[in-house]
């Protein structure tokens, strides 16, 4: 596995999470238009919008979080190896998810204790 393939891989990720952030930053505080009175049958909408908007900022942080600790690791020479078990992490699974901390049997563990 060529190491600054994977940099190069995981800093574009990054820069995409890290735009994705600011434009459902931007959207959450919009809110509404302040001249005209909200109707209430928007209101329902706009807080589910505005949930889901909340959902999938949560998730790109986390996902930006996951690809920082893989440069992390990247930079300390362990990237590739389990954080759990020290197990080799198969590199069809790296290639996936290039920010995979854990060899698969750990991370169905950690899955299922999540449960």
């Amino acid at each position: 596995m060529d190491v600054m393939n994977v940099r190069q891989r995981l800093e574009e990720i990054r820069n995409e999470l890290d735009r994705s952030i600011t434009v459902l930053n931007g959207t959450g505080q919009q809110g509404g238009s302040g001249d005209y009175p909200q109707d209430p049958a928007d209101a329902g909408a706009n807080l589910s919008e505005s949930e889901r908007s909340e959902a999938v900022l949560a998730v790109a942080r986390k996902q930006r979080s996951e690809v920082l600790a893989a440069l992390h690791r990247i930079d300390l020479g362990t990237y590739g190896t389990c954080i759990d078990c020290g197990a080799s992490v198969p590199e069809g699974r790296l290639e996936a998810k290039p920010e995979a901390a854990r060899c698969v049997a750990c991370q169905g563990k950690l899955d299922r204790a999540r449960r």
